[in-house]
C-alpha cells in the first residue's frame, strides 16, 4: 500500500509521519490487496489562532471500487488521524464486503455453464 502524506500550513514532524503510518497500516492492512494508494493531507484550517481546526483528509484509492473519503476536524491531530483512520477502515471493509457479496449473488443467478441435456427420443 502506497502512502502519500501531505501537511498544509505547518511542518509535518517525523513523529506525526510515524503516527499517521502506523495508524493506516492498522485499520487498513486487512484490505491491503483492495488498495492502491492513501492520499492524507493533513491541515491546521486556523493557523495559529487555535480552535478545533486541526483536519485529516483522508482518500483511499481502491482498486475496481469508487475511492473512500474521509474527513475529520479536531483540536489534537493525532486525535483527527486517529478517527479519520479508523472511519476508513470500516469504509473500505463494507464496501469490499458488499462487492463481494453482489458478485456471489450474481454468479449464482447465472445460468450452468453446462445445462442437463434432455434426452432424444423419448416416447
Amino acid at each position: 500500500m502506497k502512502i502519500d502524506i501531505q501537511a498544509r500550513q505547518f511542518t509535518l514532524t517525523e513523529a506525526l509521519r510515524n503516527h499517521t503510518e502506523r495508524r493506516l497500516h492498522f485499520a487498513l492492512t486487512c484490505c491491503d490487496s483492495h488498495i492502491q494508494r492513501v492520499v492524507i493531507r493533513l491541515s491546521d484550517i486556523n493557523g495559529p489562532r487555535g480552535g478545533e481546526d486541526k483536519r485529516c483528509h483522508l482518500q483511499v484509492v481502491l482498486s475496481g471500487l469508487p475511492d473512500v473519503v474521509v474527513d475529520d476536524v479536531e483540536s489534537d491531530l493525532y486525535v483527527a488521524i486517529d478517527r479519520a483512520a479508523d472511519r476508513a477502515g470500516r469504509t473500505v471493509v463494507r464496501k469490499i464486503e458488499r462487492q463481494q457479496t453482489l458478485l456471489r449473488h450474481h454468479r449464482s443467478s447465472l445460468p450452468s455453464e453446462n445445462p442437463v441435456c434432455e434426452s432424444h427420443g423419448a416416447t
